[in-house]
């Protein structure tokens, strides 16, 4: 007979046993939940391939995100670091597309991915590549896909964030409070991840990259719609930026277009020729979006490059006169054809897409000296651990790419550096050309096919002005009888119109 003993004995070990079973069940469950948050890589995805270049993600986030909720909190906590704190981001010229129907506080250039359960922003190829056009002051700005972003102030936004990494202000007792009152719906865990790990390590990310990009503190403002393109990747490959010499330190120019890409494969491009591969281009340019090569997101880069394969720019929307037009054709197959193509669709010409040497195009030679034989050597190792995508086309040149000029009237202000405000003064000597104008104003003269720069101030909202006397900003060259520069001012008149139709 079973005595209590052995009952008591019994009963114990079934109520042992399914004890460790339901600890083993907990266990498993929290693992897979560990497992499946502290692994997860979820970009927002766009059903628009127009929308996905605009929003969509490069990878930068896996490395260089910002958590989403720090972003909305860091002009809501230091509004003195911006030129006009009340505006948040707007005020640095960031495009906002009230249209769309989710995160209207993100613009357009900043995509978001959750990273091992974390929301995370940071930027993506449109930051440079959508810019605005208003008809007049009152009127809504029509955003535009692949021209060059004509408002957007990256160098203020890098010193925003430096400025705010150096506050007193900048301790995750503060910025968590502010992230609760903004209506944080972060979960505990991410709190507590953020409070007393994130926003340390950000900090002094912020801090030593403030130091390592020092050197914008001794070339000039780069403004809206422009930036140094090849210093920045001397930091992230670790050149002693104090120590280059003089002829490097300014790199300046403007943000270019990116429209009609399949009909520039093989052409040489950047502003100075250095590479003729789109695919490594574009590669190149994601890792300024912080995409190195282990958190490039292929397949979505590969999306944005289809698009751009064919995306083409809007026709000119203001009125054409058509005969001037046609007066203004020839002058351009004269003149103009055989550098920059037939038109704004064909680009046939003997020298379209090739380098001109900076002794006959005689334009500022800054941004050309800014790119070193070093740093072109460096470049070409990039991508070394992937034999398929390994960078092989840099070199380094004499001079400056000829350019087709599709969509040129969304393009101003014009040369390389961004230093001639309309398209009728870049057929000026440069004596005739303003030496100083403001940029950032996106409202259209249609007269001269440049956007206005005469305006300082609009609103409370203060215009960058630009100086064409700073090392860099140079508004001379592209000039004399092979540049048109010389033509009668009636040619000159019908050379306009027809660009208008490119």
């Amino acid at each position: 007979m079973t005595t209590d003993l052995q009952r008591r004995r019994g009963c114990c070990c079934c109520c042992s046993w399914r004890l460790w079973l339901i600890v083993a069940l907990l266990l498993m469950l929290v693992s897979h939940w560990a497992y499946n948050r502290f692994t997860r890589d979820v970009p927002v995805e766009f059903s628009s391939d127009e929308d996905h270049f605009k929003y969509g993600s490069t990878g930068g986030e896996r490395d260089a995100g910002i958590p989403y909720w720090v972003w909305k909190t860091l002009p809501a906590l230091f509004p003195e670091f911006l030129p006009n704190g009340s505006k948040g981001f707007a005020s640095l010229g960031f495009v906002f597309d009230p249209s769309r129907p989710t995160d209207k506080d993100l613009p357009v250039g900043v995509s978001k991915r959750n990273v091992q359960g974390i929301e995370r922003v940071f930027l993506n190829c449109a930051v440079c590549h959508v810019g605005t056009v208003r008809d007049t002051p009152s009127s809504t700005p029509r955003i535009i896909s692949g021209m060059p972003a004509n408002t957007v102030d990256l160098q203020a936004f890098e010193r925003f964030l430096f400025a705010c990494a150096t506050s007193e202000k900048f301790t995750p007792e503060r910025i968590s409070y502010e992230m609760k009152s903004l209506g944080s719906t972060d979960d505990f865990i991410n709190r507590a991840l953020l409070r007393y790990v994130a926003l340390s390590l950000a900090q002094q990310r912020l801090i030593f990259l403030r130091d390592r990009f020092k050197f914008m503190d001794r070339e000039p403002d780069t403004g809206p719609g422009r930036v140094d393109t090849f210093n920045p990747p001397k930091v992230l490959m670790n050149f002693r930026m104090d120590r280059l010499p003089e002829r490097e330190w300014v790199g300046n120019c403007d943000l270019p277009s990116i429209w009609n890409q399949g009909k520039r494969q093989g052409m040489w491009l950047h502003w100075d020729g250095n590479n003729n591969s789109v695919e490594e281009r574009n590669r190149s340019a994601a890792y300024g979006t912080g995409a190195i090569p282990p958190t490039l997101d292929r397949p979505a880069i590969k999306r944005m490059e289809r698009w751009l394969r064919d995306a083409k720019p809007p026709p000119y929307p203001y009125a054409i006169d058509k005969a001037l037009a046609a007066r203004g054709e020839p002058v351009y197959r004269e003149y103009c054809a055989s550098c920059h193509g037939r038109s704004g669709e064909d680009f046939s010409g003997t020298y379209v897409g090739q380098v001109t040497a900076i002794d006959q195009i005689g334009t500022d030679r800054h941004r050309l000296d800014s790119y070193t034989e070093e740093l072109c050597v460096n470049q070409n190792q990039l991508y070394a651990a992937y034999p398929d995508e390994r960078f092989s086309h840099f070199r380094k040149t004499n001079g400056y790419a000829n350019q087709p000029l599709d969509g040129i009237w969304l393009r101003a202000p014009y040369l390389h550096n961004g230093s001639v405000k309309n398209l009728r003064e870049l057929l000026e000597p440069a004596g005739k050309r303003a030496k100083t104008f403001y940029r950032g104003y996106d409202v259209y003269d249609a007269k001269n096919v440049g956007f206005l720069a005469d305006v300082a101030e609009e609103n409370g909202k203060k215009y960058f002005r630009f100086d064409t006397a700073l090392p860099g900003n140079g508004n001379q060259g592209h000039e004399g009888k092979a540049f048109g520069t010389e033509l009668p001012a009636d040619e000159k008149d019908a050379l306009i119109e027809y660009l208008k139709t490119f």
